[in-house]
């Protein structure tokens, strides 16, 4: 086909559970950008995502949420409830509301390693496929903000202990280009999962972080116990050979956060 014969696809309303966050922030401008109506499901415009009562209300001439909503936490427990709570409210409201297709942000080796905030993500996946509802699933990898989350922890005697693991982080704005690519298409259910370009030890990027941003203290590597601290190290959640991969480097983001104001 083509380019001259290549249609634009046909304007959504997409409402962004989360559209606040750090991927959904991007996930509203990718999709106003692209010629969509978007309308933002957060606390900050008076949505509650666990509370179903009214949210129906709130989907009304909705096609698609994209669901990128998150909780900062590590507890297992925490983590399932959270994504049960909203994963249930939002199927419950969009069935209501008639919105006919749900594209869910996950992450890769949720299923493979469900424990701590993963644990959530597994549990919203088993749901979306026990729903009956139209539903894209997209895994992926950690963001490049994920090295901030981790280094946000106190350091230990002046140590910043950081989880012996293996990554491949991607853009939070390359992973909202593709939720929002996958809400034009049809249900797909889990489509292909999504990296960064390269390959890096959580470690390293701990250090590059600090140096570039003033930070101090060394960074030790720190083995996390359990099935999720192998697939950590093994590669478990790194994607295979067949995801796609996104553009900007891990240096690339740095570079950018650094030249921000503010920074």
């Amino acid at each position: 086909m083509s380019p001259s014969s290549e249609s634009a696809p046909t304007p959504l309303t997409i409402a962004v559970a989360g559209g606040t966050g750090v991927v959904g922030r991007h996930v509203v401008a990718a999709a106003t950008s692209a010629g969509h109506s978007v309308r933002v499901l957060a606390r900050a415009t008076g949505v509650d995502l666990r509370s179903p009562e009214h949210l129906a209300d709130h989907l009304a001439g909705i096609d698609v949420v994209v669901d990128a909503s998150g909780i900062s936490t590590l507890d297992e427990d925490a983590s399932v409830a959270f994504f049960e709570s909203v994963t249930s409210s939002l199927l419950r409201a969009e069935a209501e509301a008639g919105v006919r297709h749900h594209v869910a942000l996950s992450i890769v080796g949720a299923a493979a390693a469900p424990s701590g905030y993963y644990a959530g993500k597994a549990r919203q996946e088993r749901l979306l496929q026990e729903s009956g509802a139209a539903w894209t699933i997209l895994r992926t990898t950690q963001f490049h903000e994920f090295v901030t989350q981790v280094l946000q922890r106190p350091p230990l005697l002046g140590v910043h202990l950081v989880p012996s693991m293996r990554t491949q982080p991607v853009a939070a704005a390359e992973v909202a280009d593709e939720l929002v690519r996958l809400a034009e298409q049809e249900p797909a259910g889990f489509a292909t999962d999504l990296g960064g370009p390269v390959e890096e030890k959580l470690t390293d990027l701990a250090r590059r972080y600090l140096a570039a941003t003033g930070g101090h203290g060394p960074v030790v590597p720190v083995p996390v116990p359990g099935p999720m601290g192998r697939a950590m190290r093994s590669g478990g959640l790194l994607p295979g050979p067949g995801a796609l991969r996104g553009r900007q480097t891990f240096d690339e983001w740095l570079r950018a956060v650094r030249s921000s104001p503010g920074a």
